[in-house]
């Protein structure tokens, strides 16, 4: 995306975001992402952090939570969010998920929530993340994915490319399951459900855990 577009669409759209997003998580998503960060633990790194739906959702065995932003936008709401309510011991670094400033092995759990639609590329991405887990640890997910209904599936497809527009690069209709499958992550469980009160091709949803196999 240009630089017009980050100052006009892309300005808007996190202002339109951040509203847009309370209102499903009041509607149950908050539960549900509460759900999958439950288990993180140790020095924990939140990708894509937006406009910080997850910050005060990790459990307290997080001791250490880095959150990585690239949108500017983002960042801004993001550093008002922290100043209006501290997390002990967290951290916002301006970074893409494909292109994570640490070092290798240096994190115990990686989460990334409605991320994986908007990577430029998802498979670095997750490569990367990876690169950044310890052996043994952990990768949570929240992704809204491609419908498994083939009917819904094609509308996805016919919404693709002006939702892509609008919504600052999100694809709705990639398969982020099948990506992290094929990742060097190990998926160990999965749900799928639906988010409340979102578009209809925006509805389904898969989320759960990954580990990291350890090298052998």
């Amino acid at each position: 995306m240009g630089r017009v577009y980050d100052a006009t669409v892309g300005r808007y759209f996190t202002s339109w975001y951040k509203r847009a997003m309370r209102k499903i998580d009041e509607a149950g998503l908050r539960e549900t992402r509460r759900e999958v960060l439950a288990e993180a633990n140790g020095r924990t790194l939140d990708i894509g952090t937006g406009t910080g739906a997850n910050i005060y959702l990790y459990p307290d065995q997080v001791d250490q939570l880095v959150l990585a932003e690239p949108d500017r936008h983002m960042q801004k709401v993001l550093r008002h969010t922290l100043e209006e309510r501290e997390r002990p011991n967290t951290e916002l670094v301006e970074a893409p998920a494909e292109e994570l400033p640490f070092e290798d092995a240096s994190f115990d759990y990686v989460a990334c929530t409605m991320v994986l639609c908007t990577a430029p590329d998802p498979e670095r991405a997750l490569t990367e993340m990876a690169r950044v887990t310890k052996p043994g640890g952990k990768f949570l997910f929240l992704e809204h994915v491609r419908s498994e209904d083939p009917y819904m599936a094609r509308r996805q497809d016919r919404f693709e490319k002006p939702w892509r527009f609008f919504a600052d690069g999100c694809h709705c209709n990639r398969d982020s399951l099948t990506a992290i499958e094929a990742s060097p992550f190990t998926v160990e469980s999965f749900k799928r459900g639906h988010m409340p009160r979102a578009p209809l091709f925006m509805v389904p949803l898969v989320y759960g855990s990954a580990v990291l196999p350890n090298a052998r």
